[in-house]
């Protein structure tokens, strides 16, 4: 059995920080996505969800510096979940998305989705 953890997403920039740690630059981006349905009464329900993207520049994505807030955005990677102790002492899991590969969406009809 072949396995794969493989994950695409294209949606909009809510927040982006890039830390540059010796000479390699990293962003840590909030990515939403938003799914639209009707409810049984037929009316339009989006619902939003908020990623984690973590973003290494290299060969697959470049120049971080032109991801701001709003910018729309098509990421590859993989799914990747972290066990960590908060603060408070109590346990907690995290989930990131690792990016592969970075693409700046132009095109206003490639984040389009029916009703």
């Amino acid at each position: 059995m072949e396995q794969l953890n493989k994950v695409e997403l294209r949606g909009i920039v809510g927040n982006v920080r890039i830390q540059t740690f010796d000479e390699n630059r990293m962003a840590r981006i909030g990515l939403a996505t938003n799914y639209a349905y009707k409810d049984r009464d037929g009316t339009a329900v989006i619902d939003t969800s908020w990623h984690n993207v973590i973003a290494w520049e290299g060969r697959n994505i470049q120049d971080l510096g032109k991801i701001g807030k709003g910018t729309k955005l098509r990421v590859l990677g993989r799914i990747r979940y972290q066990n960590y102790t908060g603060l408070d002492g109590v346990d907690r899991t995290g989930t990131d998305i690792v990016a592969n590969s970075i693409q700046i969406i132009d095109d206003p009809t490639q984040m389009s989705y029916e009703m």
